[in-house]
Protein backbone atom coordinates (compact mmCIF):
# COMPACT_ATOMS: atom_id res chain seq x y z
CA UNK A 1 0.00 0.00 0.00
CA UNK A 2 2.72 2.23 0.71
CA UNK A 3 4.57 2.07 -2.75
CA UNK A 4 5.16 4.71 -4.66
CA UNK A 5 2.71 3.42 -8.19
CA UNK A 6 -0.21 2.52 -4.98
CA UNK A 7 0.74 6.16 -3.11
CA UNK A 8 0.08 7.90 -6.69
CA UNK A 9 -3.35 6.23 -7.05
CA UNK A 10 -4.11 7.46 -3.27
CA UNK A 11 -3.22 11.03 -4.04
CA UNK A 12 -6.09 10.90 -6.56
CA UNK A 13 -8.71 10.20 -3.89
CA UNK A 14 -6.76 12.96 -1.64
CA UNK A 15 -7.01 15.87 -3.99
CA UNK A 16 -11.30 15.24 -4.42
CA UNK A 17 -11.75 17.07 -1.19
CA UNK A 18 -9.64 20.31 -2.37
CA UNK A 19 -10.99 20.32 -5.87
CA UNK A 20 -14.27 20.77 -4.49
CA UNK A 21 -13.07 23.25 -2.53
CA UNK A 22 -11.47 25.18 -5.83
CA UNK A 23 -14.68 24.52 -8.04
CA UNK A 24 -16.96 26.83 -5.27
CA UNK A 25 -14.45 29.57 -4.71
CA UNK A 26 -14.49 32.90 -7.17
CA UNK A 27 -12.33 34.10 -9.47
CA UNK A 28 -10.08 32.57 -12.19
CA UNK A 29 -7.14 31.91 -9.72
CA UNK A 30 -9.50 29.13 -8.23
CA UNK A 31 -10.75 27.79 -12.04
CA UNK A 32 -6.73 27.39 -13.10
CA UNK A 33 -5.74 26.09 -9.68
CA UNK A 34 -8.36 22.88 -9.57
CA UNK A 35 -7.41 22.87 -13.14
CA UNK A 36 -3.66 22.46 -13.01
CA UNK A 37 -4.79 19.81 -9.72
CA UNK A 38 -7.09 17.54 -11.68
CA UNK A 39 -4.49 17.59 -14.14
CA UNK A 40 -1.80 16.77 -12.34
CA UNK A 41 -4.08 13.34 -11.03
CA UNK A 42 -4.82 12.33 -14.58
CA UNK A 43 -1.03 12.28 -15.50
CA UNK A 44 -0.67 9.94 -12.21
CA UNK A 45 -3.11 7.76 -13.80
CA UNK A 46 -0.47 6.95 -16.43
CA UNK A 47 2.81 6.90 -13.97
CA UNK A 48 1.42 4.27 -10.91
CA UNK A 49 0.72 1.73 -13.61
CA UNK A 50 4.11 2.35 -15.89
CA UNK A 51 6.46 2.72 -12.37
CA UNK A 52 4.22 -0.72 -11.51
CA UNK A 53 5.06 -2.33 -14.37
CA UNK A 54 8.12 -1.51 -14.66
CA UNK A 55 9.40 -2.13 -11.33
CA UNK A 56 7.77 -5.46 -10.97
CA UNK A 57 5.45 -4.09 -8.07
CA UNK A 58 2.20 -4.87 -9.60
CA UNK A 59 0.04 -5.55 -6.91
CA UNK A 60 -3.84 -6.30 -6.67
CA UNK A 61 -4.37 -3.49 -4.38
CA UNK A 62 -3.48 -1.68 -7.18
CA UNK A 63 -5.58 -3.32 -9.71
CA UNK A 64 -8.36 -2.88 -7.48
CA UNK A 65 -7.99 0.79 -6.65
CA UNK A 66 -6.26 2.03 -9.82
CA UNK A 67 -10.19 2.12 -11.52
CA UNK A 68 -11.85 3.32 -8.35
CA UNK A 69 -9.82 6.50 -8.59
CA UNK A 70 -10.52 7.00 -12.16
CA UNK A 71 -13.76 7.01 -11.72
CA UNK A 72 -14.33 8.99 -8.59
CA UNK A 73 -12.37 11.86 -10.31
CA UNK A 74 -14.33 11.73 -13.28
CA UNK A 75 -17.46 11.37 -11.36
CA UNK A 76 -16.24 14.46 -9.04
CA UNK A 77 -15.07 16.70 -12.47
CA UNK A 78 -18.69 15.73 -13.86
CA UNK A 79 -20.93 16.39 -10.83
CA UNK A 80 -19.66 19.95 -9.60
CA UNK A 81 -19.75 20.79 -13.55
CA UNK A 82 -23.12 20.47 -13.65
CA UNK A 83 -23.85 21.92 -10.13
CA UNK A 84 -22.15 24.73 -10.80
CA UNK A 85 -23.41 25.53 -14.60
CA UNK A 86 -20.33 24.77 -16.37
CA UNK A 87 -22.20 21.35 -18.12
CA UNK A 88 -26.05 22.04 -18.89
CA UNK A 89 -28.66 21.58 -21.70
CA UNK A 90 -27.46 19.38 -23.88
CA UNK A 91 -24.10 18.73 -22.55
CA UNK A 92 -25.34 16.68 -19.75
CA UNK A 93 -26.01 14.35 -22.37
CA UNK A 94 -22.48 12.83 -22.91
CA UNK A 95 -21.73 13.57 -19.14
CA UNK A 96 -25.01 10.80 -17.93
CA UNK A 97 -23.50 8.52 -21.03
CA UNK A 98 -20.28 8.53 -19.15
CA UNK A 99 -21.44 8.08 -15.84
CA UNK A 100 -23.92 5.39 -16.71
CA UNK A 101 -20.91 3.62 -18.73
CA UNK A 102 -19.08 3.59 -14.84
CA UNK A 103 -21.35 2.25 -13.11
CA UNK A 104 -22.73 -0.36 -15.66
CA UNK A 105 -18.79 -1.41 -16.04
CA UNK A 106 -18.07 -1.61 -12.31
CA UNK A 107 -21.14 -4.04 -11.75
CA UNK A 108 -19.93 -5.85 -14.62
CA UNK A 109 -16.71 -6.24 -13.22
CA UNK A 110 -18.01 -7.29 -9.35
CA UNK A 111 -19.82 -10.00 -11.49
CA UNK A 112 -17.33 -11.30 -13.61
CA UNK A 113 -14.75 -11.24 -10.44
CA UNK A 114 -17.48 -13.65 -8.48
CA UNK A 115 -16.71 -15.57 -11.39
CA UNK A 116 -12.71 -15.37 -11.18
CA UNK A 117 -12.67 -13.76 -14.89
CA UNK A 118 -10.13 -10.29 -15.14
CA UNK A 119 -11.55 -8.29 -17.85
CA UNK A 120 -7.68 -6.30 -18.84
CA UNK A 121 -8.68 -2.49 -19.19
CA UNK A 122 -8.10 -2.23 -23.32
CA UNK A 123 -6.12 0.50 -25.28
CA UNK A 124 -9.13 2.12 -26.17
CA UNK A 125 -10.67 2.11 -23.20
CA UNK A 126 -7.41 4.09 -21.94
CA UNK A 127 -7.89 6.63 -24.67
CA UNK A 128 -11.32 7.28 -23.53
CA UNK A 129 -9.86 7.90 -20.11
CA UNK A 130 -7.19 10.14 -21.51
CA UNK A 131 -9.61 12.08 -23.45
CA UNK A 132 -12.37 12.46 -20.73
CA UNK A 133 -9.71 13.93 -18.54
CA UNK A 134 -8.42 16.73 -21.07
CA UNK A 135 -12.28 17.84 -21.87
CA UNK A 136 -13.08 18.08 -17.98
CA UNK A 137 -9.74 19.92 -17.49
CA UNK A 138 -10.98 22.59 -20.69
CA UNK A 139 -14.86 22.54 -19.17
CA UNK A 140 -13.04 23.22 -15.64
CA UNK A 141 -11.51 26.00 -16.82
CA UNK A 142 -13.94 27.22 -18.86
CA UNK A 143 -14.57 31.02 -19.00
CA UNK A 144 -11.26 32.23 -17.23
CA UNK A 145 -9.37 30.90 -20.27
CA UNK A 146 -7.96 33.54 -22.37
CA UNK A 147 -10.09 34.44 -24.97
CA UNK A 148 -8.16 32.75 -27.50
CA UNK A 149 -8.51 29.59 -26.20
CA UNK A 150 -11.83 28.03 -26.49
CA UNK A 151 -11.56 26.36 -23.75
CA UNK A 152 -15.44 25.75 -23.53
CA UNK A 153 -15.57 24.78 -27.01
CA UNK A 154 -12.74 22.55 -26.70
CA UNK A 155 -14.46 20.41 -23.57
CA UNK A 156 -17.29 20.48 -25.05
CA UNK A 157 -16.14 18.89 -28.20
CA UNK A 158 -13.94 16.11 -26.38
CA UNK A 159 -16.78 15.44 -23.44
CA UNK A 160 -19.15 14.16 -26.86
CA UNK A 161 -15.89 12.45 -28.41
CA UNK A 162 -15.33 10.86 -24.99
CA UNK A 163 -19.01 9.69 -24.92
CA UNK A 164 -18.77 8.06 -28.12
CA UNK A 165 -15.86 6.27 -27.27
CA UNK A 166 -17.34 5.35 -23.66
CA UNK A 167 -20.31 3.30 -25.68
CA UNK A 168 -17.82 1.28 -27.03
CA UNK A 169 -15.75 0.37 -24.71
CA UNK A 170 -19.03 -0.09 -22.52
CA UNK A 171 -20.77 -2.43 -25.76
CA UNK A 172 -17.47 -4.77 -25.23
CA UNK A 173 -17.10 -4.88 -21.43
CA UNK A 174 -21.71 -5.73 -21.31
CA UNK A 175 -20.36 -8.38 -24.51
CA UNK A 176 -18.20 -10.27 -22.38
CA UNK A 177 -20.13 -10.48 -19.69
CA UNK A 178 -23.22 -11.52 -21.60
CA UNK A 179 -21.45 -14.09 -22.61
CA UNK A 180 -19.78 -15.48 -19.24
CA UNK A 181 -23.72 -15.05 -18.06
CA UNK A 182 -24.43 -17.56 -20.81
CA UNK A 183 -21.58 -20.21 -19.68
CA UNK A 184 -22.48 -20.26 -16.23
CA UNK A 185 -25.01 -23.64 -15.85
CA UNK A 186 -28.07 -22.70 -14.77
CA UNK A 187 -28.95 -22.92 -11.16
CA UNK A 188 -25.82 -23.04 -9.66
CA UNK A 189 -25.66 -20.55 -7.21
CA UNK A 190 -22.89 -18.47 -6.57
CA UNK A 191 -20.12 -19.02 -4.65
CA UNK A 192 -20.36 -17.85 -0.97
CA UNK A 193 -19.91 -17.98 2.31
CA UNK A 194 -21.36 -21.27 3.84
CA UNK A 195 -24.38 -20.10 6.21
CA UNK A 196 -24.62 -20.40 10.01
CA UNK A 197 -27.17 -22.96 11.77
CA UNK A 198 -30.65 -22.46 10.72
CA UNK A 199 -32.89 -20.76 13.66
CA UNK A 200 -35.78 -22.97 15.33
CA UNK A 201 -38.83 -20.89 14.64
Amino acid sequence: MTSLPNLLTLSRIFVIPILVVLFYLPGDGARWAACVLFSAAGITDFFDGYLARSSGRVSAFGRFLDPIADKLMVATAILILVATGAISGWMVLPALIILIREILVSGLREFLAELNVGVPVSRLSKWKTALQMVALGFLIVGTAAPSWIPAVSIGEAGLWVAAALTIVTGYDYLVTGLRHMREEPEGEAPKTAPPGPARRP
